[in-house]
């Protein structure tokens, strides 16, 4: 018996025929297509990556002013 991958299904529901090529071994004509979809997939997923990090930046020094905030009017009140 033979593993089912994640991508295996994918591409399945995605084209069956393609899911049937890919089982024979065979290699599609557009490469060169492949390749640039491939790297703009890997160009959004750094852009993703990054923007992930500065909203957890932004995040942080958010609560980091609420609390700098909140001890500045307490110390005014005493």
């Amino acid at each position: 018996m033979s593993t089912i991958r994640a991508s295996d299904l994918g591409t399945y529901l995605y084209c069956k025929r393609a899911w049937w090529y890919h089982q024979k071994g065979q290699i599609p004509a557009n490469q060169r297509e492949l390749a640039a979809g491939t790297k703009i997939h890997m160009q959004n997923s750094r852009q993703a990556i990054f923007s992930g990090c500065l909203r957890a930046i932004a995040y942080g020094l958010f609560i980091t002013a609420i609390v700098l905030l909140a001890i500045y009017l307490t110390s005014k009140l005493i």
